[in-house]
């Protein structure tokens, strides 16, 4: 596929996952050849995320002035998550379009569901009546776990490095520089990425108990994870100022590039993750996971929640601490033991197989694109 220019449109919320699935998409199409203009209203967490920046991709800064004459112009708009362009990028587009009498390809890059209506409007048009784009067609491009969406973000070596890892020099190699204990063989780790999960509390409460057979090396990400890690262990004060209490070890990490969290899921056993991309990343890591959607005040994450399990083919056991970390459940919160633990992982990796048979989503950006040029 010759190269075409890709203007990506990003509007940070609050999170991290807007500006990082923006940024893989950019960076994978650019490995593919693609020019990609980035524009984003807040690429400050791209410092730690891609602090080298990537071949064949320019960040613009939301608001700044349209591309000049003298650079090329728009193959593909690409709006994530319906963030919707400056209008003056658009009249832009409009008008440079006019003289060269090719119209770019226009698309909406949906949120990731499990959910029916992904598979019931990708690839739909949305015709434009009005303004100064009216006769252009905008398409709805889903991300999804079937065949009848758009894939997910993959990179084509993501499962030979992934094969390479050396899980336990990257464990050794931690706990060198974290010496909290509960760097044995027999201890089970565990990433944690997430927002205020419900069970959070007891998790920590059950994991640092005398009764626990196997120590747990639990590894905290910065931002609201640790956040709520102190907000958990507050009515405990003595405990907090102990990295190694009881069975449960805590090491504090700091932020680190996208390829070093792909690690970091890689090296344990467990993986607590939330929102979007930490939650395609878990899934190629093939570990047991246990996922927090973005939580709604209107309880729509509930929903999202269900059909992605039901899409995973999770055992009960699994579905369950889904339930109680998210608050959707009031029964107590049951620890796996490795049975259990090596059940969800082999689930996870039936998925993994699963999503392997499908192309991936810039792999499907691109033969859209080609098919509506």
């Amino acid at each position: 596929m010759q190269a075409l220019q890709w203007d990506l449109f990003c509007r940070v919320i609050d999170n991290f996952g807007d500006v990082g699935v923006c940024w893989r998409l950019a960076a994978q199409l650019a490995g593919r050849g693609q020019r990609v203009r980035l524009w984003v209203d807040d690429a400050s967490a791209l410092q730690w995320m891609a602090p080298a920046g990537c071949p064949g991709v320019e960040l613009r800064a939301w608001g700044a002035p349209a591309p000049a004459p003298h650079e090329r112009a728009p193959d593909v708009l690409l709006e994530a998550f319906g963030c919707e362009m400056d209008p003056g990028l658009l009249a832009s587009s409009v008008h440079r379009s006019g003289a060269t009498g090719r119209k770019p390809v226009w698309i909406n890059l949906e949120h990731l569901s499990a959910e029916p209506h992904a598979e019931r409007n990708h690839r739909l048009p949305s015709p434009i009546t009005s303004g100064p784009a009216a006769g252009w067609t905008r398409w709805f491009f889903y991300p999804g776990f079937t065949p009848a969406t758009g894939g997910l973000l993959r990179e084509p070596d993501l499962l030979a490095r992934r094969s390479a890892f050396d899980r336990m020099g990257w464990r050794k190699a931690l706990a060198a520089s974290h010496p909290q204990g509960g760097s044995g063989e027999g201890c089970r780790w565990m990433s944690l990425f997430c927002y205020e999960p419900p069970a959070l509390a007891e998790l920590l409460a059950q994991s640092q108990s005398q009764s626990q057979s196997r120590c747990t090396r639990l590894l905290v990400t910065p931002g609201r994870a640790a956040l709520a890690v102190q907000a958990a262990l507050a009515p405990r004060a003595v405990e907090r100022a102990h990295p190694q209490h009881g069975q449960l070890a805590m090491t504090c990490l700091q932020a680190c590039p996208q390829p070093a969290f792909d690690e970091l899921l890689w090296a344990c056993d467990f993986n607590a993750v939330r929102g979007e991309d930490s939650l395609v990343r878990a899934l190629w890591a093939g570990q047991a996971l246990v996922w927090q959607p973005y939580p709604q005040d209107d309880g729509a994450h509930h929903a999202k929640l269900w059909a992605f399990l039901d899409w995973l083919q999770a055992p009960p056991a699994l579905r369950q601490f889904h339930a109680r970390w998210s608050g959707l459940d009031s029964a107590p919160l049951r620890w796996p033991g490795d049975d259990t633990l090596a059940e969800w992982s082999a689930c996870v990796q039936a998925a993994r197989a699963r999503l392997l048979a499908q192309d991936d989503l810039a792999t499907q950006l691109l033969g859209f694109v080609l098919e509506k040029r």
